[in-house]
């Protein structure tokens, strides 16, 4: 359809628009919004038309890859190849998951104030919770975890130039971008994490800075942990080695911090509260939305004066928030109702572990000891497949699939660090579900093992 404007322009510019031609004006430009929205709808739908038209394959990482998995692309669109259905098994992180229908009542429900004033009763009455829960004076809910993080390093070292000791490994260090640095000016000096997330406690005592305020160094100020540890394959930080950690810390004046993303991971492990865990610490950053299944948000919690130069530092990092109630709602279900059934996230892990050791070919090699909770590191024993082949042929659906296993199915997983292969087990993940990955699995190494041969 064309349109002569001109007619319409002209008397505008002249400004002798008359009624009629005011209503013919406002039709035109009706008319025009809905070609223009048809327009940009049909672009998308292109878009997405062509997205799904394609096969999306991991890009692999090297062992010297800084990035480790964060390298790969999103959750892939699969062509079934003719199956008839697809069933994804998403191990690639428990931060997929997606709150169920009582969870999304409990936040339709929430009543809400402006938590920047204090005022959000639902944000009150989680953070109370889990101040109660963790054995801490006061908590303080956050939108994340790297931002629980930050502050608790801004707060525990309250100078730039200050210094704070870290795992080598640690997700603080690795992961969040640098932001004790980029942010808050405060200097990291690494540990060397060992196999099971602990570090030597000698090594810990040659770290820690002495003779301030001698100008050449920085100040040591905070020692940060992590529980359980994300790259060592989820490990649970023994309690013996948090009570020496924090002997050592008290020796010398310094606070404790634990990331403890997934420190319900860990409580459930070893079978005690929370609170026993972080009566070796000072303060702690809790994730709620990985395997406790809320969608957003995580708990700093510590004495009452951390907590109230908190609330300044996540003003200032922008993490005020105002009627954040919708989303506590889900908080505290996560902390009520979702961490005794961590426990079958951690024995899927184990059946799924134990799968591979008895894998026929022998194509893979783990320590089944080493699987504490619900992340699972393994290795291809073959050096002639790599493991971005690996995860990319779990991510496919073949053509003899359907056949095999009475379905397509792809599992979703990541290549990490030094050569590995990652899975995270969660709430979203069910005991048939680990099966049918356990099926797949045993179809790719029978179809590796036919390459090898070839």
């Amino acid at each position: 359809m064309i349109i002569d404007c001109s007619k319409y322009l002209k008397c505008a510019q002249a400004k002798r628009v008359n009624q009629s031609q005011e209503e013919d004006i406002f039709v035109l430009f009706k008319m025009l919004t809905f070609s223009a929205r048809v327009v940009l709808q049909c672009v998308k739908d292109a878009a997405i038309a062509a997205k799904q038209s394609q096969v999306l394959r991991p890009v692999g990482v090297t062992q010297s890859s800084a990035r480790f998995y964060y390298n790969n692309p999103k959750r892939p669109n699969v062509d079934p190849a003719g199956a008839s259905h697809v069933r994804t098994v998403d191990l690639r992180s428990d931060t997929v998951t997606k709150p169920g229908p009582a969870m999304r009542q409990a936040m339709a429900l929430a009543e809400v104030g402006d938590d920047v004033m204090g005022e959000d009763p639902t944000v009150n009455e989680l953070q109370e919770m889990a101040a109660e829960m963790f054995g801490m004076e006061a908590a303080l809910f956050v939108p994340s975890g790297t931002m629980g993080n930050l502050i608790a390093v801004m707060v525990h070292c309250r100078e730039r130039g200050d210094e704070v000791i870290v795992g080598d490994l640690s997700h603080l260090h690795v992961y969040e971008q640098g932001g004790s640095a980029q942010l808050a000016g405060v200097h990291s000096r690494t540990l060397t994490n060992l196999p099971d997330g602990t570090f030597d406690l000698d090594q810990l005592v040659s770290k820690i800075r002495h003779g301030y305020p001698d100008p050449h160094f920085p100040r040591t100020r905070l020692i940060c942990l992590e529980n359980t540890h994300n790259i060592q394959g989820g490990r649970v930080l023994p309690l013996a080695f948090l009570k020496e950690v924090r002997s050592v810390a008290d020796e010398h004046g310094l606070p404790v911090h634990m990331d403890g993303a997934r420190l319900m991971n860990a409580a459930v492990h070893l079978g005690v509260s929370p609170a026993t865990i972080l009566q070796h610490t000072h303060t702690v950053s809790l994730c709620m939305s990985k395997g406790l299944g809320a969608p957003i948000g995580s708990i700093l919690a510590g004495p009452q004066d951390f907590i109230s130069r908190a609330v300044r530092c996540r003003k200032a990092l922008g993490g005020g928030m105002r009627q954040a109630g919708i989303i506590a709602a889900a908080g505290k279900l996560a902390l009520t109702e979702m961490v005794d059934r961590l426990e079958e996230d951690h024995r899927n892990v184990k059946t799924f572990a134990q799968a591979l050791l008895d894998c026929e070919p022998s194509l893979f090699t783990l320590d089944l000891a080493a699987v504490e909770t619900n992340i699972l590191r393994f290795h291809l024993g073959d050096p002639g497949f790599s493991q971005s082949d690996f995860c990319e042929r779990m991510a496919q659906v073949g053509e003899e699939e359907e056949a095999s296993l009475g379905q397509g199915v792809q599992v979703l997983m990541y290549p990490h660090v030094g050569g590995s292969v990652r899975a995270v087990w969660h709430l979203g993940i069910s005991q048939e579900d680990t099966q049918m990955a356990i099926r797949k699995l045993q179809l790719v190494a029978k179809q590796l093992q036919q390459s090898r041969v070839k």
